[in-house]
């Protein structure tokens, strides 16, 4: 059939000309732009699955600069607190430089205690200066805030960690089920006609005393207390009049602690045990207590505790904790503060980190048991100028101990937490990149095929419809044209 009013051919190859143009424009954008998808209609389910992965590869990013920024906080905590542990070695050596009192004159015990002063107040001017991006980070601004202790049940309370999630408060419940015990041994009998030499032992040493025929109980009880700081053991009448004995025990608390004494002389000198049983050892019992219902690891009155929310510290006040009172539960809450640390791509308490930095003014290292580190300044209860030397030793020695324990504690969570954090973020990242660039990117090898394709169809198109217009002019002959 020949018709010239519809031109049947040419339709058909305008058709398939305009798809190979919209082909072969598409193709031009993808190279141009390098993405396959810029727009909704060129694939619509996969627009919206890559705008997901796109707005997850940005919070992961997000999440590793977080724990970027937290390992630069704890960098410049560490970094102050080593300040602060050179410090506390030079307050120590100089301690016990001037404990050397047969050899060191007053005026260079003087000068000694100048430079203790001197280190004490750069420690707590470290604590109040040190600071990143305008954030306080020594002077217990980073520190947990507690409501509700009772002193007379907890002596101590240091508080680790501690995750709040929707709770306004932390409840902390700490049940003691079985009081410490101090090794001890009895000697219940009053002294005898005979000379005995006797070791004693303890934790901190070991002393041979001699004592003569005519030594009273009182006499041994005195000698043993003389010797109380080599031997952590210590010494106390029983009973009274002629038939008065004598009772040795540890310092200490716990099952660390033991008393040891060993008559040399095949002298009669029975000793009982704790139980009553007879024996010439004892060792001291810990504290059985639970936190919040689960137990807690108990060393004599410390009790430690670490749960994924929780972690504290505590100290038993002596009575609340070795029986003297009947044994009971004290509660109180953390109610704020630690730092908190945002490292996932979503914002949940799985995926954020609580941490405290106790502070560490002179003031507030050490313990109320102990003492504290101000306690060695000038005037105060344990300097130099006392003699005090003892006693100021366990205070440098337990304060010590506190900063190398914080900064274990730093350490370990920049090691352990922030930078396997990263790691896990960046092989995230890299699978949600991947995943990403399949949807997303252009095939450069596919789409430079499909250019090559368009453009022929296209060059193929614009022919054919030239024919296709040109047969129209057949009509023509029949008209004799």
């Amino acid at each position: 059939m020949s018709r010239i009013n519809s031109n049947v051919a040419s339709l058909v190859a305008q058709r398939h000309l305009s798809v190979a143009q919209r082909s072969l424009s598409v193709s031009l954008e993808r190279l141009s732009s390098g993405l396959k998808i810029n727009r909704g209609a060129d694939d619509p389910a996969g627009l919206i699955v890559s705008e997901r992965l796109r707005s997850e590869i940005a919070a992961v990013g997000q999440a590793m600069d977080n724990s970027a920024r937290a390992i630069n906080v704890i960098a410049t905590t560490e970094g102050a607190l080593s300040e602060v542990q050179a410090l506390l070695t030079d307050i120590n050596a100089l301690l016990v430089e001037a404990a050397n009192q047969g050899a060191f004159s007053d005026e260079e015990v003087a000068a000694n205690q100048l430079q203790i002063d001197a280190a004490i107040d750069s420690i707590t001017r470290i604590a109040n200066t040190t600071a990143f991006a305008g954030r306080k980070l020594l002077n217990g601004e980073m520190d947990y805030v507690t409501s509700g202790v009772q002193r007379i049940e907890l002596a101590d309370v240091s508080i680790l960690k501690a995750t709040f999630g929707t709770q306004s408060f932390v409840p902390v419940t700490i049940a003691v089920s079985q009081s410490a015990e101090k090794a001890e041994l009895s000697f219940a009998l009053p002294r005898t006609t005979s000379a005995v030499n006797l070791d004693i032992q303890g934790r901190d040493g070991i002393v041979t005393l001699s004592f003569p025929a005519s030594a009273t109980t009182v006499d041994m009880v005195a000698a043993i207390n003389t010797n109380v700081d080599s031997t952590g053991v210590i010494a106390v009448i029983s009973g009274t009049g002629g038939s008065a004995g004598m009772r040795i025990q540890s310092l200490d608390y716990g099952s660390k602690a033991f008393v040891s004494v060993r008559e040399l002389n095949n002298v009669s000198f029975p000793l009982t045990d704790s139980s009553g049983a007879p024996n010439t050892r004892d060792e001291g019992q810990d504290a059985v207590a639970t936190v919040n219902g689960v137990s807690a690891t108990a060393d004599g009155l410390k009790l430690s505790f670490s749960t994924s929310s929780l972690g504290i510290e505590v100290i038993l006040a002596e009575a609340f904790g070795n029986g003297s009172q009947p044994l009971s539960s004290t509660s109180f809450a953390v109610t704020q503060g630690g730092a908190l640390f945002q490292l996932g791509p979503q914002v949940n308490t799985n995926l954020q980190e609580n941490i405290g930095v106790r502070a560490i003014q002179a003031n507030k290292l050490g313990n109320l048991i102990v003492g504290f580190l101000a306690d060695l300044k000038t005037g105060q209860s344990k300097a130099l100028s006392t003699g005090n030397f003892a006693a100021a030793s366990k205070v440098v020695d337990l304060v010590i101990t506190q900063v190398s324990v914080l900064r274990g504690r730093l350490g370990a969570f920049e090691r352990n937490t922030l930078r396997t954090n990263i790691n896990q973020l960046q092989i995230t990242a890299e699978n949600l990149i991947s995943s990403e660039s399949v949807l997303r990117d252009t095939d450069f090898a596919v789409e430079t095929s499909e250019l090559t394709r368009s453009q022929i169809l296209v060059q193929a198109g614009n022919s054919i419809l030239a024919i296709a217009n040109a047969q129209s002019q057949n009509v023509l002959t029949l008209l004799g044209g």
